[in-house]
């Protein structure tokens, strides 16, 4: 006679504990299904910030930073975009919010100087480098310090960082460029020569560089294009920019000689050399 009362228990137990069993299960999919989330999150931000269109970045992150506004990844994620669409005006103020957050970062206060930079407050910029500890050592960081050294004529110090910021990176083209403008300013053109030379040998494709150093070349009367790699379309623009050099240090007929050079060589017709051909000889005409 106890038998069914025993049957009765058991199957309550039972099912108690297959209620419980089910309520566990769905815990656990759910913490699953949200760690799920987190780290799709995190790799839909990265994906953002990086083959995303900047301004579908920009549109993205503000969405998600109005939705959780305390999450300094996504703050973040918002001012990195900004700079990536050229909007550095807007950037600014972002990355203001980022560094009084919870987690910021030196390197976030590197990225607001960059911003402030970017946005021509070079006052403001320095201003929050000086924040950062010199015991933070990075390549962005040295790179900004040499831009900013340079702007106030502070020559020692601007050379000390470039040369810092190059040996920090594995693609130095680019502030050899800056350092190597930064000399052409002084009026180095040897050492100005040198370091663009530098810097097409790191990244021939910096066009840039090659136009500076025939800049540099120019200034010391030395009207020859240099052997670095370039194609018809590159020397015929380097011509016009050495013929251009020519002319207004007053080697005139040297300068409409690399004129004609610059156009004869241009695949296709070359409307800027042309012009300036023109008025040199319109000006000569007239003189």
């Amino acid at each position: 006679m106890r038998h069914p009362m025993f049957l009765a228990v058991s199957v309550a137990g039972a099912l108690a504990l297959s209620a419980c069993a089910q309520q566990n299960a769905d815990e656990t999919v759910e913490r699953a299904f949200q760690d799920v989330n987190v780290v799709d999150e995190t790799n839909l931000n990265d994906v953002m910030l990086t083959v995303a269109d900047p301004n579908e970045a920009v549109n993205y992150f503000n969405r998600t930073a109005k939705e959780q506004p305390d999450r300094i990844d996504v703050q973040r994620g918002l001012a990195q975009s900004l700079i990536r669409a050229k909007r550095f005006s807007e950037a600014v103020p972002a990355y203001a919010k980022v560094i009084k957050m919870d987690g910021a970062t030196n390197d976030d206060r590197v990225d607001y100087a960059d911003a402030l930079l970017r946005s021509g407050d070079w006052a403001r910029a320095e201003e929050q480098l000086d924040t950062v500890p010199p015991t933070f050592e990075t390549f962005k960081r040295y790179r900004l310090e040499a831009l900013i050294a340079d702007s106030n004529k502070e020559w020692k110090k601007a050379d000390s960082f470039y040369e810092t910021a190059v040996g920090l990176t594995t693609r130095p083209a680019g502030v050899l460029n800056n350092w190597g403008y930064s000399k052409l300013t002084r009026g180095d053109f040897k050492d100005a020569e040198r370091l663009f030379g530098d810097a097409i040998r790191q990244d021939p494709t910096l066009f840039t560089a090659k136009n500076n150093l025939i800049l540099a070349r120019g200034a010391q009367r030395n009207y020859a294009i240099p052997v670095i790699p370039i194609d018809q379309t590159e020397r015929a623009q380097l011509l016009h920019t050495l013929g251009l050099t020519a002319i207004k240090q007053g080697d005139v007929s040297t300068g409409k000689g690399l004129l004609r050079d610059a156009i004869d060589t241009h695949p296709q017709h070359f409307e800027a050399a042309v012009r300036s051909l023109r008025a040199l000889e319109e000006n000569v005409a007239n003189g």
